[in-house]
């Protein structure tokens, strides 16, 4: 037993060592099989990979032919997915230049392209001149852009425009990959550029003289009805060339600027031989609100060409409306001359005056109320007596334009053309001078009223025309004020005379030379100075109402302010010589009572002579309760001060018999006299 046991057991140790060899060849043989496998996977990727790059080398032959074949369209898909293939190819062999024969058969690739892209530009070129061709008149004959034209010019390009921009979309979207497909775009564009232009400037030139002939004398309607048709062509033209381009190009603007200065080599003559301020203003007004505000900037992109050239030809009106304005200022301001009509103060004011209410006695519709017959109406008769006089003094009131002065008149109407038109530091200067020269055109009027007629009447009459044109400016939303720039040579004269006086230190070579202390100590200074027109017109009119209230307190007052100043030489010789004022005032004839009575009733008949007059000269020259009241107040406290003055000498040195002989007024009595109601 024990031996069969050992027995066995050898057995097995047999089988377990050819189980251990058979283990190891066959993990030998599945190591093998493992390696086999593995190269052989290397093998076919290798092959496929050899394949796919041999693929780009193959795809050569067949790209060529396809190219070459007569029957090829350019619109076709398949020439798109050529083109597609032949980027790739030469992208991949671009990339790879390692590669046996590579730079042969780049160059043959890209005489493919070169070839592929010749065919796009021939069939763009050849499509643009043959729709050219069939829209374009007949040699020798010249057509307008009339409605019947516009679907010619823009209907045919249309036709062709699909295809065009499909092609020109695969060129726009490899303008990256290749500078020549950039270069083709660039082709493309020129060559539809050049058909619009050989097509649409011979009749926007046709046109613009047509139009130029059919308003010859309407600079206005010139303008805009050129301007109509550049803002039709521009925006016509830009939404064209995107029916055949997908990206903008700098090139159409070019095209449209050239077109639309064909309109202003027309119109900028016409704009410098304008004189008439009111036609230039309304030409800026046509360029600024119709023309950029109604348009150019509501369609920014399509117009920007029309508005480049809007832009120019408005600054060319503002040069010439500026000129005209200075021109007009200084022979219509300052160099006119008045006529005697112009002078007829108060003549005028009281035609004027006589003139409205009769025009009040007149039945209008806004006197009149339609009852229950339409014939029927409420006479004027029944408006009562508060409103009949409102209405006269609204009627008479004497700042009418008709009745300013031409020079007041042309300043406030030349400065409300200019205002809607410059910019406003252009405007602020031009009013300024404007109002300078009508502030002296005034002064000089006023003194010759007052030479022909009274002094009161010159000061009314700039008082009068100061105040209008003090109110009509505050309309003007700018501060009349400019800046005076100028070099003050004062240091540099200084600096020159102590240069004379240390010739003996020209040559010094320390701090103290002469010259070196001129340069710095001569430096001139720059002065500003502001001048505010606005605030020159305040101190012409404060000043003219200061003299008007002197003039006018002084003629009704001019005996008392005799007998006044007498008495002061009296009172102030007697202080100094220490004489008794009594006494001395009863030896002097001026003094005596009955003189000093007559002084006051020759006053008292001057008031009474005067102050009506002055009520109607106040009415007729300024038509306004509160301005006449606000004038006249500064008289009566005047005069009453002069009373009063005279009734305390009166009451200090006069007996009371004497004062009852004076019989100086009071104060209630002077008021009464100057009662203006």
């Amino acid at each position: 037993m024990l031996s069969e046991i050992d027995c066995s057991l050898e057995c097995l140790g047999e089988i377990a060592k050819r189980h251990s060899f058979v283990d190891n060849k066959t993990g030998t043989l599945h190591s093998a099989c493992e390696k086999l496998i593995e190269d052989q996977t290397k093998l076919v990727n290798v092959a496929e990979s050899i394949s796919q790059k041999l693929s780009y080398f193959d795809e050569l032959d067949r790209i060529s032919s396809r190219l070459n074949t007569p029957t090829l369209s350019v619109t076709s898909d398949t020439f798109s997915s050529t083109l597609a293939r032949l980027d790739e190819c030469i992208a991949f062999i671009g990339q790879n230049p390692h590669f046996h024969d590579s730079q042969m058969y780049l160059a043959r690739f890209r005489r493919c392209l070169s070839r592929a892209l010749s065919l796009i530009k021939q069939y763009v070129v050849t499509t643009l001149k043959n729709a050219t061709k069939s829209v374009v008149p007949k040699q020798g004959t010249v057509e307008t852009l009339s409605e019947e034209n516009y679907g010619q010019y823009y209907g045919k390009f249309r036709t062709n425009a699909p295809r065009i921009k499909a092609l020109m979309k695969e060129i726009e979207s490899r303008t990256k990959i290749n500078h020549e497909y950039h270069t083709l775009l660039e082709d493309c564009r020129q060559c539809y550029l050049t058909q619009r232009s050989v097509l649409l400037m011979p009749c926007v030139i046709a046109t613009v003289e047509e139009i130029k002939k059919l308003y010859s004398t309407d600079h206005c309607g010139l303008l805009r009805a050129g301007c109509n048709v550049l803002c039709r062509v521009c925006q016509d033209e830009f939404q064209l060339f995107f029916h055949f381009f997908n990206e903008e190009a700098q090139e159409l603007n070019s095209l449209l600027e050239s077109i639309c200065y064909k309109f202003y080599d027309t119109m900028r003559p016409v704009v410098i031989h304008v004189n008439h301020l009111e036609t230039l203003a309304e030409l800026s007004s046509i360029l600024k609100a119709e023309m950029l505000s109604e348009r150019v900037n509501v369609k920014a992109k399509e117009l920007s060409a029309f508005g480049i050239m809007v832009q120019q030809l408005l600054q060319d009106v503002h040069q010439r409306l500026v000129f005209r304005a200075q021109k007009y200022i200084e022979t219509d301001i300052r160099g006119y001359l008045p006529s005697p009509g112009d002078l007829a103060y108060p003549e005028k004011l009281v035609i004027a005056a006589d003139v409205q209410p009769k025009a009040l006695d007149t039945p209008s519709d806004s006197d009149s109320v339609i009852g229950a017959s339409e014939t029927e109406q409420v006479s004027t008769d029944t408006l009562s007596k508060k409103q009949r006089t409102t209405k006269m003094k609204e009627a008479s009131a004497v700042d009418m334009h008709a009745m300013w002065y031409p020079t007041v008149r042309r300043t406030l109407l030349c400065l409300s053309k200019l205002y809607r038109c410059l910019e406003k530091p252009v405007f602020e200067g031009l009013a300024q001078e404007a109002l300078l020269e009508c502030v002296h055109s005034l002064q000089t009027a006023s003194n010759m009223i007052a030479s022909k007629k009274t002094d009161v009447d010159g000061y009314l009459f700039l008082i009068k025309h100061l105040l209008i044109v003090r109110e009509q400016i505050a309309a003007f939303d700018v501060d009349f004020v400019i800046t005076d720039v100028s070099l003050d040579f004062t240091k540099t004269k200084a600096a020159a005379y102590g240069l004379l006086k240390k010739r003996s230190r020209l040559f010094s070579m320390g701090s103290s030379n002469a010259v070196l202390e001129f340069f710095l100590e001569g430096i001139p200074s720059v002065v500003e100075t502001h001048l505010n027109s606005k605030k020159e017109v305040d101190v012409q009119l404060k000043q003219s109402c200061e003299h008007f209230i002197s003039a006018v307190s002084l003629s009704l007052v001019q005996p008392v302010k005799t007998l006044m100043s007498k008495y002061s030489v009296v009172l102030e010789l007697a202080t100094k010589e220490g004489h008794d004022v009594v006494t001395l005032l009863h030896k002097q004839p001026f003094a005596k009572a009955d003189e000093v009575h007559k002084g006051i009733l020759e006053c008292t008949k001057l008031m009474k002579g005067k102050v009506p007059a002055l009520k109607i000269s106040l009415s007729l020259y300024l038509a306004n309760e509160d301005t006449e009241l606000i004038l006249f107040r500064p008289i009566k406290a005047h005069v009453l001060h002069s009373f009063d003055a005279l009734e305390r000498i009166v009451q200090q040195y006069y007996s009371t018999e004497d004062q009852q002989i004076i019989s100086c007024p009071t104060q209630n009595q002077v008021l009464l006299l100057l009662a203006l109601e």
